[in-house]
């Protein structure tokens, strides 16, 4: 078997995406709390902002209040069901120690986010991936912490200038990361990725051979609802 190529991460990360959502009800308490006990080194989820400014972490963006479905954006977070976690909610049950990543959802968000944690779980900021389709909304976000780490997630398809013409213009805007699914990379394109120094993540591994995959063509973070199938994975490429 071929050698695993280096990650520019040492460790990569491992995120339990939407918490172990293959385990638990994904973005809750429960679902993160899982996730880390299980090994996984970061969580992921997607944050919206509530109409009094409170970033929550949702997938759809979209809450039951009574027998109606409603934005969450047009809800104060008073008004949320207790199942939608707030950002500080996520740090006073389970703490900062790992990586978090967060796909933007909202105008703002982005700016919201990093000041909750800047006033909550500082030692997160370096730990801290921001995601957007979009990168160029992520520009603004640079000033406000040079350590927190902005992240261009797309597909393959939509980078009509090709991945090497890319990755230069992520470098030289200071987008730190390409995330992309997992079927996009080889393991050429993430040599052609760090070469840049970017680094380069992949989505939506979930089975035990794709996860391997992705460990030894040395990508520095993987998201799994799978969180036990990842760490298998993990522990066997990586250590």
């Amino acid at each position: 078997m071929q050698q695993r190529i280096p990650s520019l991460l040492d460790p990569p990360i491992a995120f339990a995406h939407r918490g172990a959502r293959a385990h638990a009800p994904e973005n809750t308490l429960e679902a993160f709390g899982l996730g880390l006990r299980l090994g996984a080194t970061g969580l992921e989820s997607d944050v919206w902002l509530t109409s009094d400014g409170v970033p929550v972490l949702d997938h759809d963006g979209v809450a039951r209040v009574g027998r109606r479905k409603r934005a969450i954006r047009d809800l104060r977070r008073a008004e949320l069901p207790e199942h939608i976690p707030a950002l500080v909610d996520l740090f006073a049950e389970h703490g900062s120690a790992y990586s978090l990543s967060l796909d933007l959802k909202d105008e703002g968000s982005g700016a919201a986010v990093i000041r909750v944690v800047t006033e909550t779980a500082p030692d997160l900021l370096p730990r801290l991936w921001l995601c957007s389709p979009v990168w160029q909304t992520l520009l603004p976000l640079r000033g406000l912490d040079e350590s927190v780490k902005l992240v261009d997630s797309t597909r393959l398809g939509k980078i009509k200038e090709g991945v090497e013409r890319r990755a230069a213009e992520l470098a030289r805007h200071g987008i730190d990361a390409l995330n992309l699914h997992h079927s996009d990379w080889t393991g050429g394109m993430v040599a052609l990725v760090h070469r840049f120094e970017r680094f380069a993540l992949g989505w939506d591994l979930q089975q035990e051979r794709v996860l391997v995959d992705g460990w030894r063509m040395g990508l520095d973070g993987v998201f799994s609802d799978w969180v036990d199938r990842m760490m298998d994975a993990y522990r066997a490429q990586v250590g």
